[in-house]
């Protein structure tokens, strides 16, 4: 994976990153999310008064226990599924495309029996790429280097 460039939507400008424990259930449980989609980070932002996006180098440190998933998968859906309700799991860092909300929607629909699996894979194409890596614990956030803050024009 060596090094790579990331982004992270916020509101501020974030020269130290945190792993984030909010009250909401994320695709790969707690952290910091980024991405590797410029475009993304820039919606991402834009949910803020103040957008801008926060860009690192990451050397990733090969002791870290990383998942990736490669393409949305049965184990990238299970994944998510279980970290939505809230398991924790092991992994330093986790990387692969996002369940947006309408994803989300089929998940939940899924997980309620309202669709079948095959179902929700027919429907889960998404209409643009999306990305996110997670940076959930201490050790992986030294991985991050930050480079510099842009504003996001709205």
């Amino acid at each position: 994976m060596g090094k790579m460039t990331v982004y992270h939507g916020s509101y501020t400008l974030v020269k130290r990153p945190e792993i984030i424990v909010g009250r909401n259930t994320k695709d790969f449980g707690n952290g910091f999310y980024c991405t590797i989609i410029k475009e993304q980070a820039e919606r991402w932002a834009k949910r803020y008064e103040t957008p801008c996006v926060n860009i690192y180098t990451v050397r990733l440190d090969t002791s870290l226990k990383i998942l990736e998933f490669k393409e949305m998968t049965e184990e990238w859906l299970n994944f998510i599924i279980s970290c939505r309700h809230g398991e924790n799991h092991s992994y330093d860092i986790v990387i692969g495309a996002m369940a947006n909300d309408q994803i989300y929607n089929f998940i939940a629909d899924y997980i309620e029996g309202i669709i079948t699996r095959e179902q929700f894979w027919s429907m889960a194409r998404f209409k643009y790429p999306t990305h996110q890596i997670n940076f959930c614990t201490k050790e992986a956030l030294k991985c991050l280097e930050f480079r510099t803050c842009e504003e996001v024009a709205l």
